[in-house]
């Protein structure tokens, strides 16, 4: 019997444990370990909608994630809610810390899944637990409501979809700004998206600070936050929401295996570069950007390698993606995308979008949509 370990609850995990167990077939010699401090699998391509106050329930966002695989017996498959705190690669061991107290799981392949979190305190990510998110989720949605004016920071997909989910909803009522410290907006993507991005905002009252960085943040006694911006100016908001970057969740694992953002290093078979037996994927990874889009082909890649290397074969190496994806939507009437030097026109967009992929969770969550 192999011990198969996951770290991580979100898409990249749940996704590869119903795959391997899928493809491994019902006779074959192993059970899977899904880690995660979550008890919930948690929407996060809808997070930035789901600041608006009223616009999408917990429910809608929010799915047990026990619930996905009570198809499998205990003999195939275990769920445990507990953090990850250390592994021991040599030992293959991994340390973890539950509400009942720290324990030791032994495994014969692990797989990182944990992804990222937010640079900020806004719950684009998980936030610690379940019930640490919905509450981050709540006191957001409550900041949101009252504040006169909010400044969003980064100009990358995250802060261009909230500016316009924000200003769709209150760009007539509410001040809101966002910086950006490039000349243009999704610097990365073919020009006709940028400029169309930039003027989908702009007609929603969003003001564009472009060229600008932000320097520093500092707390006022009254809650709001006080910048300073690379120009010298100072600004004064309700609300500041910081968009720039994430920080992989890679605390628990040897640092000489990380790079130097923390991300775990992988070889071309997304194996743990001076490891044995342990692969990463999805955001944690130091392979291809952090979107669903490479995370799905990641876990699709190792269930299928991992069930090679069970029967004894020597799986191909993984092929990254030639030319990256992007699908932006400002608001909920437009939006554009970009397939390498390509434009996808914004009808397209939109339509593909309108549920912001929500109706495909319950089918990642057991396994019926993979």
């Amino acid at each position: 019997m192999k011990n198969i370990v996951i770290l991580g609850g979100s898409f990249a995990g749940i996704s590869t444990a119903h795959r391997i167990l899928k493809q491994a077939g019902k006779s074959a010699p192993l059970k899977i370990t899904l880690v995660s401090p979550n008890t919930h699998f948690y929407w996060s391509m809808a997070a930035a909608r789901g600041l608006v106050p009223g616009q999408i329930s917990d429910e809608d966002l929010f799915r047990p994630t026990a619930e996905g695989f009570k198809q499998y017996p205990a003999n195939r498959f275990e769920f445990i809610v507990a953090s990850a705190e250390r592994v021991d690669v040599e030992a293959k061991k991994v340390g973890i810390s539950s509400p009942t107290g720290k324990s030791t799981l032994d495994y014969d392949f692990l797989i990182l899944a944990t992804g990222a979190r937010a640079k900020g305190d806004a719950p684009f990510k998980g936030v610690g637990s379940t019930e640490e998110t919905k509450a981050a989720r709540r006191d957001f949605q409550s900041r949101v409501k009252t504040a006169k004016t909010i400044v969003i920071a980064g100009g990358g997909v995250t802060g261009c979809e909230t500016a316009g989910e924000l200003a769709y909803e209150y760009g007539h009522e509410k001040e809101i700004i966002f910086i950006a410290s490039d000349t243009k907006l999704l610097s990365s993507t073919p020009a006709t998206v940028s400029t169309y991005v930039q003027a989908s905002l702009q007609d929603l009252k969003v003001h564009l600070k472009l060229s600008t960085k932000v320097k520093s943040s500092n707390p006022l006694p009254n809650g709001q936050t006080e910048l300073l911006l690379s120009t010298g100016e100072k600004l004064v908001t309700d609300l500041y929401i910081p968009t720039f970057g994430l920080t992989p969740n890679s605390s628990y694992f040897p640092s000489e295996f990380l790079d130097a953002n923390g991300y775990v290093v992988v070889d071309s078979y997304l194996k743990v570069l001076g490891t044995n037996d342990v692969w990463a994927i999805g955001d944690v990874s130091a392979c291809e950007w952090s979107q669903f889009i490479p995370a799905d082909k990641q876990s699709a890649y190792l269930a299928k390698a991992l069930v090679l290397v069970l029967n004894g074969k020597t799986p191909s190496p993984y092929k990254l993606i030639s030319h990256r994806i992007t699908g932006i939507q400002i608001g909920r009437k437009k939006g554009i995308g970009a397939f390498g030097t390509w434009t996808m026109p914004s009808f397209l967009i939109v339509y593909v979008r309108r549920m912001l992929f929500m109706d495909r969770m319950a089918g990642i969550l057991d396994g019926k949509g993979l």
